[in-house]
């Protein structure tokens, strides 16, 4: 019987003495039996000289020892504000991608809006600091985290234990989970085939009011450069939209379409601006590491591309560039977490701005 291989992924690299937290991790699953993957495992030569050299050797760290799991645990906390660590969604959706168990863990399962401080109640409509109807509202966590991942209430241990109990209940029927890629021909089968590139607009313009105007207008502009485009709005080939009460029916729905919507593509342009303060929005993170792991190529804009000591708010050199809760900010030169950075070209502008840089680099 082969043993399951954890891949742990979170924010506690950040955390003082994170390391002695992955560390603790580790000897749990290893004391069931397991095999357990880090991101940092895999020690490199640390280059004084070249910080985003080292953030690409961490990031091919992550994607090998995730490329040898069989599953993941990972950290579902908010992380500098009410969203998930980019990093650790970005490598949910790798995970996803390969047809491994994905699981998270989290000490609030309830719904956004009892987690959301400063959100506003207008007319009977619930909105977010930044004027939009507040998004996932009704749900713990965006759809593709939902869609993905079983979400285990508790702390690692418990999802742990969680995950085990799964695979103990597998064995007993003598039936294995399908853990395997889905068929990508079966997945394109009814999707009209095109001259153009496809290119899959993903970002946080799906929560906001003006949703379908917005993506038109990007949809044009992709057009006039040489892409077809299709967007978290569009129904995707062969699902049907579900209309439910059912926050978690509709989530799933949702989810089902966004990942048809990756692996139909044959690139991503991602929005990857702040959502809930310092991170990304989440559905685009796991459909950015999704798409990686496929093999699609990706973009991404940002309106400041400044590295994040610069962009993010800490306490200076004298405290280790410590954020107000105490987690390290991340100096690779970069302006987001290195998984986003380290795969793909970030270009500093709106999407208007930069999609003739985007084609330029795709048809060279």
């Amino acid at each position: 019987m082969n043993k399951e291989c954890i891949y742990i992924a979170g924010p506690e690299c950040f955390y003082r003495g994170g390391d002695q937290i992955l560390e603790a991790m580790r000897r749990r699953a290893e004391s069931f039996g397991c095999e357990v993957s880090l991101p940092n495992d895999h020690k490199f030569v640390w280059d004084q000289d070249n910080l985003t050299k080292n953030a690409d050797a961490i990031f091919m760290n992550c994607a090998n020892s995730l490329n040898r799991s069989t599953a993941i645990i990972c950290d579902l906390e908010f992380f500098r504000g009410p969203e998930v660590d980019g990093g650790s969604v970005y490598e949910i959706g790798m995970a996803y991608a390969r047809g491994i168990r994905c699981y998270g863990y989290t000490r609030d399962k309830r719904p956004m809006i009892w987690k959301y401080y400063g959100w506003e109640l207008r007319d009977g409509v619930i909105y977010d600091r930044k004027g939009r109807i507040l998004p996932y509202q009704d749900l713990p966590f965006s759809p593709n985290v939902i869609g993905s991942t079983k979400i285990i209430q508790g702390d690692f241990n418990v999802c742990l234990d969680a995950m085990l109990a799964d695979i103990e209940e597998e064995r007993k029927l003598s039936v294995l989970r399908d853990r395997t890629i889905p068929d990508v021909a079966k997945e394109e089968m009814s999707l009209p085939k095109s001259r153009k590139p496809i290119a899959y607009l993903s970002g946080s313009e799906r929560y906001e009011a003006d949703d379908i105007i917005r993506y038109e207008c990007m949809k044009k502009l992709c057009n006039r450069y040489g892409f077809d485009a299709i967007t978290p709005v569009d129904d995707a080939a062969g699902i049907q939209r579900i209309h439910s009460d059912d926050p978690y029916v509709r989530a799933y729905n949702i989810f089902d379409h966004n990942q048809r919507h990756v692996r139909n593509c044959d690139l991503i342009i991602a929005n990857l601006n702040m959502f809930h303060a310092w991170e990304p929005e989440s559905d685009t993170s796991f459909e950015c590491g999704m798409a990686y792991q496929l093999g699609k190529k990706l973009y991404a804009y940002m309106d400041d591309t400044r590295i994040m000591r610069e962009r993010i708010p800490n306490y200076g050199s004298a405290n280790g560039f410590r954020d107000v809760c105490g987690c390290n900010v991340e100096n690779f030169n970069y302006p987001i977490n290195l998984m986003f950075a380290s795969s793909m070209k970030i270009f500093e502008g709106t999407f208007d701005s930069i999609i003739s840089k985007v084609a330029e680099d795709y048809f060279g």
